[in-house]
Order: structure tokens, then sequence, then C-alpha cells
């Protein structure tokens, strides 16, 4: 089985990329402010939420969407550790929502430390649904994955069809498949995971 969302784009880049920003701390960690602004506009643009995004969501732009990243900014702001943990995702993005006067859709952290073949089930679930998955990777010990380190990314596909499910990437404005069990298991507890919206 494979399933990949209708994602957005912007200009050439496949949703959007920390790289456009000009701010300081936006271009050196913005990734959780970006992750959660890449899910609002995924999610109004498939159809499943509506207000999320504050701009024309037929008409996509990298200015739009570089105001966006600093509206969000206040609420996962970029720190000299990052938004390392979970819960401090869930609560600026829920705060964003809040002030949005979006009540209705939720978030729940779904920890590194469970096992990786509940957290495909899940990863298929989300896409499914048509829910984009925000992941954080802290560390790992295979060196395939450095480029995702101390990094929140997008999960928006998976494939199931081959021998080893792959889960489809999206960060800096491009995207490609990577095995999921390998990713999962980094060989460190405490190392993050992903944010699952309902």
């Amino acid at each position: 089985m494979k399933n990949e969302l209708d994602y957005f784009c912007i200009e050439e880049a496949f949703g959007g990329n920390q790289d456009w920003f000009t701010d300081h701390w936006m271009h050196l960690g913005g990734c959780a402010a970006i992750t959660a602004c890449d899910s609002c506009i995924a999610l109004e643009k498939s159809g499943l939420k509506e207000n999320l995004y504050p701009f024309d969501i037929r008409r996509l732009c990298k200015e739009d969407y570089l105001a966006f990243g600093m509206k969000m900014k206040p609420y996962l702001r970029p720190r000299w550790r990052g938004i390392d943990r979970l819960d401090i995702y869930v609560d600026g993005m829920m705060r964003y929502l809040h002030d949005i006067g979006n009540r209705d859709l939720h978030l729940e952290p779904f920890e590194s430390d469970r096992p990786s073949h509940e957290a495909m089930q899940l990863v298929k679930g989300q896409i499914d649904k048509g829910f984009p998955i925000p992941f954080l990777l802290l560390k790992h010990d295979d060196a395939r994955f450095r480029d995702l380190l101390w990094h929140w990314f997008m999960l928006v596909g998976y494939d199931e069809n081959g021998d080893t499910p792959l889960v489809k990437i999206a960060t800096y404005g491009k995207s490609y498949f990577l095995p999921f069990n390998e990713l999962w298991n980094s060989g460190y507890h405490n190392n993050g995971g992903m944010i699952l919206f309902s």
C-alpha cells in the first residue's frame, strides 16, 4: 500500500523552506515554526480545515509564506537548544490555534520511545486521513540521517510496497523517501517523535 498527501508547492519548492528566511533565528532554528506553518497550509489546502493560513490559500507565494513564518515565530520561538520536546511544540501551536479562534483541531505527542511498528501504524492512519505529521529527530547513530539531526521536518506519505516501509519526508523545500524503521530506531531514548492531529 502507498499513499502520499496532495501537498503544496511554493514556486519550485515542495512545501516551505527554512533557507528563505533572512531573520537570523528563523534561518538558524525556525524548523519547528516552519513545520507548524506547513501543517496549517496543508490542512487548509486539502479542505480539512479553514482559516488556519492568514493569506490567500489559492495563491501561495514566498512573500506571504515568510510573513506567516514570522507570525508563527512567537508561538514556537527558536531558542538555543531548539524546540527539543514535543510538549513545547504542542503548547506553542495550540496557543496559535486558540488565538486565531480555532478550537477543534487538536495535537497529541507520540514519543520516540514507543515501538516502530506502532509508530508506522499511526503514520498510515494520519496520512490516510489527510493529516501531515510534524516529526522531531534529535540524534541518530546512523550517519545516513545526519542532515535531519536536531530538526523538525514533515512526513507527508508512506510506501509499504517493498521489503521495508518507507516514509516521504518534506524539508528545506524538497521531498524524498526514507526507511521508517531505521529512521525511528535511532539508538537513543527521549529523542523526539511525532505530532498527531485530530
